[in-house]
């Protein structure tokens, strides 16, 4: 294992409206998914403040009985919503990996206002713009977790501007890509764990499926990491006001693999920390319109080429993945 530091890209010249700022980051952001597909944000507008009031709320869910907690959970358990019990997911499956389950729980959300007459005609839509599922306890959680969800909402809208520039395409390409789409947000809680079977992982290694994934972190033992080579993991350590950025599959199709959705994994504690080594993360996954068609950009192929991947609707494209990791 080794650390590395990420491409660093600071948003705060574009949010106070520098002239040429959007374009400045376009070349940095294009440099960086190109070479390992994740970077960090700097002043990105998301206080800690609300991030650790995530975490607060969070850790009070978590902590109650399993049989409080199966109460939210999501009747179809391909669909991201609600409570997830531990060890009932392997992400390294949606890869074709046999592996353990993950060493995590965790509680998903969905979009808050999504218009569903624009979906009602498509078939297998519905389900992902299903209703959250909000516990009753603690008080604050339902309006902690929106106002997270809402935030990352609006800068995940900022950087697919950021990402059309650095493409080479009119900066609103995705605006009506995404609006109407079905991110999910969530909290994984990694609890403290004293055994694990032969490659058990607190997250197996895996891509992420949709466009971009934002996602903030404590500092605890036990570190997202990122994989060079078949051989070399690198582990992600960002500072405690920087947000992790990193692609994801529908990305890496719409870019014709010029940009990377990379293999990733979050590793179990040291031994001499695993008794109480608890970790947490929440995050954003940014999945566009169910019928936004990911098809090759003309930017990310050479004339006379052909795309290397076939056009596919976004959520066609997640059910399949969805599907792959339940255990």
């Amino acid at each position: 294992m080794s650390d590395i530091e990420l491409p660093v890209i600071n948003l705060g010249p574009y949010f106070a409206g520098s002239p040429g700022a959007a374009e400045a980051l376009a070349s940095e952001v294009d440099a960086a998914c190109s070479a390992i597909g994740f970077l960090v944000l700097d002043n990105h507008g998301i206080s800690r403040e609300l991030i650790e009031r995530v975490f607060a709320s969070a850790r009070t869910f978590f902590e109650r009985p399993l049989a409080q907690k199966r109460q939210f959970c999501s009747p179809d358990p391909v669909i991201p919503r609600g409570y997830q019990n531990f060890g009932e997911r392997s992400l390294a499956k949606t890869l074709g990996q046999e592996a353990p389950p993950d060493l995590r729980e965790q509680y998903f959300m969905g979009p808050l206002n999504p218009d569903l007459q624009r979906i009602a005609h498509l078939h297998n839509a519905t389900p992902f713009y299903s209703a959250n599922i909000w516990p009753d306890f603690p008080t604050s959680y339902r309006e902690t977790l929106s106002e997270f969800y809402c935030e990352l909402e609006a800068l995940g809208k900022h950087l697919m501007r950021i990402f059309a520039l650095a493409l080479r395409m009119e900066a609103n390409f995705f605006a009506d890509k995404i609006d109407n789409h079905f991110s999910t947000g969530t909290v994984n809680n990694y609890p403290a764990v004293a055994t694990s079977l032969p490659g058990q992982l607190r997250t197996g290694a895996h891509t992420d499926f949709g466009s971009l994934t934002i996602l903030a972190v404590d500092d605890a033992p036990g570190a997202l990491q990122v994989r060079r080579d078949e051989d070399t993991w690198i582990d992600i350590k960002p500072a405690p006001d920087q947000l992790i950025i990193n692609l994801g599959d529908m990305m890496a199709r719409w870019t014709n693999d010029r940009w990377r959705s990379t293999v990733h994994r979050v590793a179990n504690p040291p031994a001499d920390s695993a008794t109480h080594s608890h970790r947490m993360s929440a995050g954003y996954f940014l999945h566009p319109n169910f019928d936004a068609e990911i098809r090759c950009l003309p930017t990310c192929v050479d004339a006379g080429m052909q795309p290397r991947f076939a056009p596919i609707l976004a959520g066609e494209h997640m059910r399949e993945k969805l599907r792959r990791r339940v255990v």
